[in-house]
């Protein structure tokens, strides 16, 4: 296989999480988000779902010392383990972790002016929808969108009747989002299938 190049530290984590059934972002998606990260090299990250933080700090290897990362979590106990992390290892202090609902959040870093020409969403599925309209005011002109899961490991590909009964709502808010994206005239999005499904839109 060909070697992704990541320091022992973020192998150490995956592995952790892997273990402890953490959800993070898997290969295909990885080698997407260093692919977009070098091709739009950003100054200004917004992620949505920090979980333990390896995809923050995965993203940190991949941008200038200057770039500042915003993360969002809202399960204490993964914001805490995720805050130990960043300690550790974002040596430059670029990352900045905000603990709480991000349908909360999202509108008050709108409300406040900030803006982002990065951001990746790898939240609560279902609330996709919800995070939207906050996430396009916080988009800069040309900025990009990367989600992640929107496949839910094949799950979205199939009949929402086939889908058990606990999931069905998510299967179907994440169709919405699908939706809303393409056809969202201020954005020019792309469906793939790495990973476990992302998009890729971009502000025109």
């Amino acid at each position: 296989s060909i070697p992704d190049g990541l320091p022992d530290y973020l192998i150490d984590l995956e592995i952790e999480n892997i273990k402890n059934n953490v959800p993070i972002i898997r290969k295909g998606g990885q080698r997407l988000l260093r692919f977009m990260l070098a091709y739009k090299n950003p100054g200004n990250i917004l992620e949505i779902g920090t979980a333990t933080g390896f995809s923050a700090l995965y993203m940190l290897n991949f941008v200038k010392n200057t770039t500042k990362i915003t993360t969002i979590e809202s399960l204490e106990e993964r914001a805490d383990k995720a805050s130990g992390n960043f300690v550790k290892y974002d040596k430059l202090k670029q990352i900045r972790l905000l603990r709480g609902d991000a349908l909360e959040i999202l509108p008050e870093l709108a409300a406040g002016g900030d803006s982002y020409d990065f951001v990746f969403m790898d939240a609560a599925k279902g609330q996709y929808i919800n995070f939207l309209p906050s996430v396009k005011k916080l988009l800069a002109p040309k900025g990009i969108l990367v989600s992640d899961n929107l496949l839910q490991e094949g799950r979205l590909l199939d009949s929402r009747y086939t889908v058990v009964r606990r999931e069905r709502t998510i299967h179907s808010r994440m169709r919405e989002y699908i939706k809303a994206v393409l056809a969202d005239e201020e954005m020019e999005t792309m469906l793939l299938e790495a990973g476990d499904g992302m998009s890729v839109s971009f502000r025109k």
